[in-house]
């Protein structure tokens, strides 16, 4: 399943649910459990910005695919596809089926995850399918040149997806291993082969090319543009709706999302994107990895 954002004529339209009923249940389960708290207490079916069938404005637009991290639904990348969507661009989010928490299909059906346990096996298998998942979204949507970001495993994806496609002409990896195995350094292609294309590299806590031997092994291969920027008061799920949501409920936990101030956290992460597709997409001028104020470090290639 994929869920399509684009720029939009106004529209009296009821607005989407952030989740579908039957993957907003599964997900307020498996949630409630690793926060600690009754999952009647979570409700992901509030509203987003976006209207369904609302009426698409006008003009050609750049097409930015979203993969998202390993087992999270399509949905934990809202915030950015929306801010994408809200600067002209058309964003496709992908759902892997069976490896998601559930995904939920038109009629109700809700597809449940069904992986095997965890193996440098289980891996390849894993990101080989979701390249298949993201080619097929490319083919049936008749796309020839995009960008494509994603956080995690979306990320590792994005990267592998473009060693495999041509079509994607830039990629953006937040805070994604591109490894099968760190300790084995059984690495992704995208490592081993490094690309000729643009692709950024967002990182967040402890994680970086200097902790992670998967992002030197692409670094020291890669042909074209890359950058690695730095949130050093964040965590791993600060690149999810996570950053934005938890902190609500009152008991966020820096294990998730780190210290770092959530809407500096979100606003920083919408310019880094912003400001590389609209590089590398649509040939505007910008600096992907320009540091507005000391709530950012980066380090550059």
């Amino acid at each position: 399943m994929v869920t399509v954002r684009y720029p939009a004529l106004p529209s009296g339209k009821p607005k989407a649910p952030y989740m579908a009923p039957g993957v907003a249940k599964v997900v307020a389960e498996g949630d409630a459990v690793k926060l600690g708290m009754p999952a009647d207490q979570l409700d992901y079916r509030f509203p987003t910005h976006s209207r369904p069938g609302a009426p698409a404005l006008g003009g050609d637009r750049p097409v930015v695919l979203y993969s998202p991290g390993g087992t999270l639904p399509r949905s934990h990348g809202t915030t950015l596809q929306e801010q994408l969507a809200s600067e002209g661009y058309v964003v496709v989010a992908v759902d892997h089926t069976y490896e998601a928490e559930a995904v939920e299909f038109p009629g109700g059906r809700v597809a449940k995850k069904a992986l095997p346990p965890s193996s440098i096996e289980v891996s390849k298998r894993m990101i080989d399918t979701r390249v298949r998942d993201t080619r097929f979204v490319l083919d049936s949507l008749g796309l020839s040149h995009v960008g494509m970001f994603g956080h995690s495993a979306g990320g590792f994806t994005a990267g592998e997806t473009m060693v495999a496609d041509r079509r994607v002409v830039a990629g953006a990896n937040l805070d994604g291993s591109m490894a099968h195995s760190q300790s084995q350094r059984i690495f992704g292609r995208v490592a081993d082969e490094g690309l000729d294309r643009p692709f950024l590299l967002m990182s967040a806590g402890d994680h970086s090319a200097a902790s992670d031997a998967s992002w030197q092994e692409f670094q020291r291969n890669q042909r074209g543009w890359t950058r690695e920027v730095r949130l050093p008061d964040g965590e791993h799920f600060s690149f999810t709706d996570y950053q934005a949501l938890l902190p609500q409920l009152g008991n966020a936990p820096a294990a998730f999302i780190g210290t770092v101030d959530p809407a500096r956290s979100v606003a920083v992460q919408r310019a880094r994107l912003s400001a590389f597709f609209g590089k590398n997409l649509r040939h505007r001028s910008s600096d992907a990895t320009a540091q507005p104020d000391d709530a950012l470090a980066r380090r550059s290639q």
